[in-house]
């Protein structure tokens, strides 16, 4: 990612449950940022199977202060962060940035230096140990963007935090327009 890690930590954000979403948000847009299916899953079935993933950042970083929040760790602490783009039929439908801190990667046995174009996903859903905490949404802020997306305005993101054996990944995935382009066009 190109933004400096001090705009990072200063974009103001609040993560909102599904209960404190202020009313008004249309029913098509809280089906997608609460589903609690696999997402990848979904964008498969919409792309008709033209689904792909485009590695955008791979490595270790010092993490956002509401992902250490999160994660429960210590403000600034380094961990794994994977940024990616989910496409369907080529265009950028999402962004997804997962991160680990590096004491749960050691120790819960998970290697996501070694994903590549696969999708952490469908690893996730997979692997029955892995339990989905809840669903949190929120406008993303733009600082928080690749450059690619840093031009788009309101964006709805939504995380979770997926836990298996004390190993704990933090997955935010941020809808595009695209997205919400294809999925108007197949709605009936």
């Amino acid at each position: 990612m190109n933004v400096p890690y001090e705009s990072l930590q200063t974009a103001a954000v609040t993560w909102l449950a599904y209960q404190k979403l202020a009313p008004g948000v249309d029913p098509a847009t809280l089906d997608w940022l609460f589903d609690q299916g696999s997402l990848t899953r979904r964008l498969t079935r919409l792309s008709r199977n033209h689904f792909s993933v485009t590695p955008l950042f791979e490595g270790w970083q010092a993490l956002r202060a509401d992902e250490c929040q999160a994660l429960g760790l210590a403000p600034g602490e380094e961990g794994w962060v994977r940024e990616v783009h989910l496409r369907g039929h080529g265009q950028p439908w999402v962004f997804a940035r997962s991160v680990a801190s590096r004491a749960a990667l050691l120790q819960g046995g998970l290697d996501l230096e070694t994903l590549g174009s696969r999708s952490l996903g469908e690893l996730l859903f997979c692997d029955q140990a892995f339990i989905r905490h809840p669903i949190e949404v929120c406008e993303y802020p733009k600082a928080w963007l690749p450059a690619t997306e840093i031009a788009l305005e309101s964006l709805w993101g939504r995380r979770s935090r997926f836990e298996r054996d004390g190993l704990n990944l933090l997955v935010a995935e941020v809808f595009l327009p695209a997205l919400w382009q294809a999925a108007a066009e197949e709605a009936p």
